[in-house]
């Protein structure tokens, strides 16, 4: 079972992947989570990336597939995975598909995060998380029980992504929406679309997509 999750930043995505990974004991791929990995290495290719996603632009093609596929060719992703935010347009899609095809993997199904883009600007530019255990937070929606305080650990430190601003964001938007459609017919012409309703509950979303999963 391996799984792809297309949708702006904020839609989501990620809170249903991590719900999916531990429903079906499948890994669970963020490409922005290997990137700032990369960034925290501080390696030379770690310090382009880093320009780039301060920018709001999107990382070199090639570095995404070598570190997705030196990712997926461990044992950590033997049961099938999850890909949260990847491929971007129809370039990586193919290059994705090549990659897969090298370590006898393929995609068996891509859900489509749909949300609309005001709710995005607020997700992202009010997210916060816990310094100590990394809770996350959003000063629009999900401010924690008492002002400044962790309700999980009660640290009071808290960290905020230097990209989660509301300049990126609209950049990233547009991005999106210029190669998604394009993205969501390429998947289409092989039936492996799915829409979701991302304004819908978490736990909605998340039985509708266990539906489509087991059926």
């Amino acid at each position: 079972m391996n799984i792809i999750f297309l949708g702006l930043p904020g839609s989501g995505k990620g809170t249903q992947a991590e719900l999916l990974k531990n429903e079906y004991s499948l890994g669970s791929i963020s490409t922005g989570d290997l990137l700032r990995e990369e960034v925290k290495s501080q390696s030379s290719i770690g310090i382009e990336i880093k320009r780039k996603m301060e920018n709001g632009e999107l990382v070199d093609d090639d570095i995404v597939i070598e570190i997705l596929q030196k990712n997926l060719s461990s044992s950590s992703y033997k049961n099938g995975f999850i890909l949260d935010g990847f491929p971007r347009n129809i370039a990586q899609a193919e290059k994705l598909e090549i990659m897969l095809n090298n370590i006898n993997k393929k995609i068996t199904k891509v859900f489509n995060f749909i949300v609309n883009e005001d709710i995005i600007i607020k997700r992202i530019t009010g997210r916060y998380l816990c310094s100590n255990c990394g809770a996350i937070y959003n000063s629009f929606f999900n401010k924690p029980k008492v002002d400044d305080v962790c309700d999980k650990c009660g640290a009071k430190e808290f960290d905020k992504r230097a990209d989660d601003n509301k300049e990126t964001i609209i950049n990233r938007i547009n991005i999106f929406n210029h190669s998604n459609f394009k993205i969501v017919e390429f998947y289409s012409k092989k039936n492996l679309i799915v829409s979701v309703d991302a304004l819908k509950s978490v736990p909605q979303i998340f039985e509708e997509i266990k539906s489509s999963i087991n059926n």
